[in-house]
């Protein structure tokens, strides 16, 4: 009788078709940007080498300053984005997480609400500047 062994699933062999395609896309890579390189256009008018703003034509300088609360509510926006996202997973699988899932987003939920009271409480959103 003849034991068939299979080979173990995390040998080196199976990552090897991996590493010939991260070869192959990084080698597509360099040698696509060699041959543009070599076969594009080597004229720098003062037409290509100006800033292109959806056919606006550009004035001023681009260096002014920007009130820090536009920053602030996309920074806060992104947080409340992602604890959102946080939700599908215990959406998902909330009868199988049960009442410790519930008490662990409840926690999550609450870090959040006091956040957001702290920085109601700080201003951050009043736009009276």
């Amino acid at each position: 009788m003849t034991l068939l062994v299979e080979p173990p699933l995390n040998n080196a062999t199976n990552y090897f078709p991996i590493g010939v395609q991260f070869l192959f896309a990084i080698g597509f890579v360099v040698v696509m940007m060699f041959v543009t390189h070599w076969l594009g256009p080597k004229r720098k008018t003062g037409d290509k080498l100006a800033n292109f703003a959806s056919g606006i034509e550009s004035h001023g300088d681009a260096r002014h300053p920007v009130a820090i609360k536009y920053f602030l509510v996309a920074i806060l926006f992104v947080l409340f984005d992602v604890e959102v996202i946080f939700f599908y997973p215990y959406a998902v699988n909330f009868k199988m997480l049960g009442w410790g899932g519930f008490w662990a987003v409840m926690m999550f939920v609450s870090f959040f609400v006091i956040g957001f009271f702290y920085i109601i409480k700080k201003g951050a959103l009043q736009w009276e500047d």
